[in-house]
């Protein structure tokens, strides 16, 4: 088993994170963005060789960081939220802060760590596709943004200068979608993730990458915690007399936009998908809930096909 000299606590928000070592009060705040994790690597460049860094997942705004940690050969445990809020609640503490959260984190990871399993890289160029993903991202918002502003009364220089950059965006996000195409294919379990994963009615080449790169849990699961986790789970507001409507919480960042691309597209195939979305409207479900009830059937089916796979 093996032993660290130091245990470092990372808590993360979209934006920043902060991190504590343990038995220390003080704590560092960086830019959650490749230069701050860069800046927090050389502050911290002594300490991390030896380390246990523990951190939880926040949506998929961690992935960065813990990816970049993982491909330089530092350990890292992606803690479970509630195992982490019972524990530092059991201090007595029931205050919470970026500050406090990172220092619990430290502690731990020092008070757990021989129970503490080390994240593995889900494939040997895990960061490099998490970073093209995300500039594919990045510049289809672009073209978004720009064809919204075709819209509207432009003089001829104006409209044919947005016409050029939209076909500027769109050669650079077919470039990039080749390329993490190839990436995939040079991976042997990557590869076959995706085949199974777009042998689900509704799922594309695109749509099957975005889930691989961003949801590595995906097949590792059980139906109600994938579910929960990408926040397809619907959650009862129930008191007394009252049944409050069933809502589904954000969950992990742009897994949802891609599963209802999917779920539209399952919904106008000739499968047992588009079945079970009639038969929901047969029931009197308005089309949204349908539609995000066909979401969440499509990622539990992805995840039991990635499961059995992997058990395989």
């Amino acid at each position: 088993m093996k032993s660290y000299t130091n245990f470092i606590g990372i808590d993360i928000g979209k934006f920043n994170f902060v991190v504590a070592i343990q038995d220390s009060k003080i704590t560092h705040e960086y830019e959650n963005t490749v230069a701050g994790i860069e800046e927090f690597l050389k502050k911290f460049k002594k300490e991390l060789p030896n380390a246990l860094c523990v951190l939880e997942p926040t949506g998929g705004h961690e992935l960065r960081l813990l990816l970049t940690l993982c491909e330089k050969g530092i350990t890292v445990h992606r803690a479970h939220t509630r195992k982490v809020k019972h524990f530092i609640q059991s201090y007595g503490n029931k205050a919470k802060t970026d500050r406090l959260d990172a220092i619990g984190l430290s502690l731990y990871g020092a008070e757990r760590c021989d129970g503490l399993t080390e994240y593995k890289l889900p494939a040997e160029k895990s960061l490099q596709l998490y970073e093209l993903v995300q500039r594919r991202r990045d510049l289809k918002k672009m073209v978004v943004a720009e064809k919204n502003r075709l819209q509207g009364p432009r003089i001829s220089f104006i409209k044919s200068s947005i016409e050029s950059m939209i076909t500027i965006l769109s050669k650079e996000i077919t470039s990039i979608t080749q390329e993490i195409d190839k990436l995939i294919e040079q991976d042997a379990l990557l590869k076959t993730k995706k085949q199974i994963l777009i042998s689900i009615p509704g799922i594309g080449s695109i749509t099957a990458n975005e889930l691989l790169v961003l949801l590595p849990e995906l097949g590792q699961l059980s139906r109600r915690e994938i579910a929960a986790l990408v926040g397809l789970a619907p959650l009862a507001k129930d008191s007394g007399q009252l049944k409050g409507y069933r809502r589904t919480s954000y969950g992990r960042e742009g897994i949802k936009p891609a599963l209802f691309l999917a779920a539209m597209a399952a919904r106008n195939s000739n499968s047992s998908l588009k079945e079970y979305y009639l038969g929901l409207l047969n029931r009197g479900k308005n089309k949204m809930v349908a539609l995000v009830a066909l979401m969440r059937k499509i990622l539990v089916i992805a995840n039991a096909k990635l499961k059995m796979a992997v058990a395989i």
